[in-house]
């Protein structure tokens, strides 16, 4: 079942769950609406979440054309959906409420442009429009989605689905234990039993969890700002947290968040320009990109990259991708692997000629070298999965900095090796072998099949010393991840990355 899940998930982007998420939690809210098992009418619901697609839609248009920038159509389709359940339903004849339905349509989507510094928004949309209807118009957000029981079974699969796929487990766990623990600490026990029920069956806690806090743009990146974030909007989110008569609400108090988030993560937006397309190995190519702005990142680290499309699939036009160069490089390497049934946004970068545009954002990412020059490691590869590796084994070379890695790379072919020459070089230069395994016509010196517990016992009999780093198909990294376990080596010394899908 697990895996069933993981496969449906690798094909998915994370803006494309997020968006059938709550496509579904609208979906469901106007059949129970028939029913009375929401509190509002299906036909009022149905005409807000129009207006609201409208406007936002509109909103974004105008907007993306005024600036510049690649219209994201999934992402004004999810922030109109939040909008939706988390601000009452309106009849087509109250044209009041109509009004403010519309402004925070639009106030949420033009400050993902307007609010912006280095081409980054600062605050989350949706929270910031219903913000703004609350403090201007006195039509404050109701969250009625989030608190509504029997919606709360399609919250909490739909919301663990998009927590496994963003691995922000540490996030939402963080808000949950501090939200919780803050709502106790200022409740009288003897109404522990109420506080308890009330915050899991009629408050928005778990659909603010898994639906606003994790909105990629407006949360930090690393694991310990993270965690920081977490436990700051935990606390401010808890019902009795007031600053003297002002009570905060959740948007509040992910705004507050927002704030932190921006001063501790990197900033900007980058546009990057073409130079040249190299071929790397058979059906892989580097795009390679010059920035206007200076890129600065640690190796292995990656961007989310974004292409403006006439028609997207179902995987949408943003990717996050490995950056393949290494910090001591000028130019920026984006290495990928194309299929014979690429997606929307390959087929599109094929087709980028030199002087085309490319936006890059979110560089974000932990999969880096260890600050310890003498820690041992053992980089672990499979197809495309070498490029963390890449821009590590170059950002050594070119530092001269020897360190005591092995590297083992496992491939189908003879030609699905890449970067032979940065191989090579960290080989003649800083002494660091590559073991090849290959599946199929292997030649001289290499190894014959997948990477496997007897290679590794090979080419690093001090495996048990040694921390190792795996990139690569999310299959072969959980493959290898439990046959180095099943060989003693311990939890703390294992190190994961994948590509969620490459079609």
């Amino acid at each position: 079942m697990i895996k069933a899940i993981d496969r449906f998930l690798d094909h998915l982007t994370m803006y494309r769950l997020v968006l059938y998420y709550l496509m579904a939690l609208v979906g469901t809210a106007f059949v129970f609406g028939f029913v009375k098992l929401v509190p509002h009418d299906p036909v009022a619901l149905a005409f807000t979440t129009g207006l609201v697609l409208v406007a936002c839609w509109i909103t974004n248009k105008v907007f993306a054309r005024i600036f510049e920038v690649p219209a994201n159509t999934e992402s004004l389709y999810i922030t109109a959906l939040i909008l939706t359940l988390i601000l009452d339903p309106v009849a087509a004849t109250d044209l009041q409420a109509i009004g403010a339905i519309v402004l925070a349509a639009v106030w949420a989507i033009s400050s993902k442009y307007m609010l912006a510094i280095g081409r980054k928004h600062l605050f989350n949309p949706a929270a910031l429009g219903v913000a703004l209807t609350a403090l201007l118009l006195d039509r404050p957000a109701t969250w009625w989605a989030g608190g509504n029981i029997w919606l709360l079974p399609f919250v909490l699969i739909g919301g663990v689905l998009v927590m496994r796929k963003l691995r922000r487990l540490d996030l939402v766990a963080t808000f949950l234990v501090v939200a919780l623990a803050t709502t106790l600490a200022t409740t009288d026990p003897s109404h522990y039993g109420t506080a308890l029920t009330e915050t899991f069956g009629s408050s928005p806690l778990l659909f603010f969890a898994f639906v606003m806090l994790t909105e990629p743009l407006t949360a930090p990146t690393t694991r310990w700002p993270r965690i920081a974030f977490g436990a700051i909007v935990g606390f401010l989110f808890a019902p009795n947290i007031h600053i003297g008569s002002f009570y905060l609400t959740p948007e509040l108090a992910l705004l507050v968040g927002n704030l932190f988030a921006y001063a501790v993560s990197p900033k900007g937006r980058f546009v990057l320009r073409l130079e040249r397309v190299e071929q790397s190995a058979v059906d892989s190519y580097d795009f390679i990109f010059r920035s206007q702005q200076i890129l600065a990142f640690k190796a292995g680290q990656y961007l989310e990259w974004t292409l403006g499309l006439d028609r997207s699939d179902n995987r949408g036009n943003r990717r996050y991708f490995t950056v393949a160069s290494a910090p001591t490089e000028q130019s920026v390497r984006l290495g990928i692997k194309f299929y014979p049934q690429s997606s929307a946004f390959k087929r599109a970068l094929a087709t980028m000629r030199p002087g085309s545009m490319i936006h890059a954002s979110q560089l974000a990412g932990d999969f880096t070298l260890p600050s310890n020059p003498k820690a041992k490691m053992a980089f672990l590869a499979g197809g495309i999965g070498i490029t963390p590796f890449r821009s590590m084994l170059q950002y050594l070379i070119d530092r001269k900095e020897v360190r005591p890695i092995v590297v083992l790379y496992g491939t189908e072919t003879q030609e699905d090796i890449a970067y032979r020459d940065v191989l090579g070089a960290a080989r003649r230069e800083l002494g660091i072998r590559t073991f090849h395994a290959v599946a199929n016509g292997t030649g001289p010196g290499q190894y014959p099949g997948h990477i496997d517990a007897r290679l590794v016992r090979l080419a690093i009999p001090d495996y048990l010393e040694r921390t190792f780093y795996i990139s690569g198909p999310q299959a072969m990294v959980k493959t290898l991840r439990q046959m180095l376990l099943a060989m003693g080596v311990r939890r703390s010394r294992l190190k994961t990355d994948y590509f969620p899908g490459f079609a």
